[in-house]
Parts: C-alpha cells; structure tokens; sequence
C-alpha cells in the first residue's frame, strides 16, 4: 500500500524551499573554499588530524551530496548522505574535544527544509501533536 503524501501549505513548502537554498548556498560556499586551498583550509586539516591531500576529496562529495540534495527526486539521498559526510564532522569534533553541535545543527537544518517541503517524507515521518 503506498504512502498518501501529507498536505503541503504554501507556507510550508516556501519555508521549506528557502531553508533548502540557505543550506545548498552554505555547503557550495564550504566546497568551494575546499577547493581554492585558502591557508584556513591547511590549518583547518591539520587541527582536526586530516591529512591535507584529502582536501579535494572532501570537495567534490561535498559537491555530490549538494547535487543529489537538490534534486527534488533524488533529495532524500543526498540529505542521507550528507547525514553521514555531517556525522563524521562530528565524531571528529568530538575526537579532538570540540563542540561538535555546528555539524549536528547543519545536519538537522538539511532535514528539517526537506520534511517542510516534501511531502512524502512527512507522510512517511508523520509528526503528531
């Protein structure tokens, strides 16, 4: 039996849609400072324990998660995957004992604008009140 997707108000759907580009505009601005190797990026490395070769790599999933994220058909995979790309943020904050709610918060953000604006998905996590 399929799911019934929930309804949608406007309201909803726009709020959803905006937090969805503020989080697309704040991963592309994080995967293009990856790629033009600012000295913050080396430092950055090299406190969290990361070899700095890894840089580009970091980059470019970041920029694959970013895509399947907008993309409305493919967007529960890309907020899984970036679930996961958030989760090792985190673990490595934790590691080196940092505050590690910055991932965590990023990462609920990315679910929060996609439950907003996908219906299935709420039909699928019916919050009740």
């Amino acid at each position: 039996m399929p799911l019934e997707a929930a309804p949608t108000s406007k309201g909803m759907l726009w709020t959803g849609r905006i937090l969805s580009g503020l989080f697309v505009a704040f991963m592309l601005v994080n995967a293009s400072i990856g790629f033009s190797k600012p000295d913050m990026v080396r430092d950055g490395f090299a406190h969290m324990g990361i070899p700095y070769g890894l840089h580009n790599a970091f980059a470019v999933i970041m920029l694959a998660c970013i895509l399947l994220y907008a993309i409305p058909q493919t967007s529960v995979l890309g907020a899984i995957l970036f679930t996961g790309y958030f989760g090792g943020a985190t673990i490595t904050h934790l590691r080196i004992g940092e505050p590690f709610y910055f991932p965590v918060a990023v990462s609920v953000l990315a679910w929060l604008a996609l439950y907003l604006r996908d219906s299935r998905l709420r039909a699928l996590i019916p919050l009740r009140s």
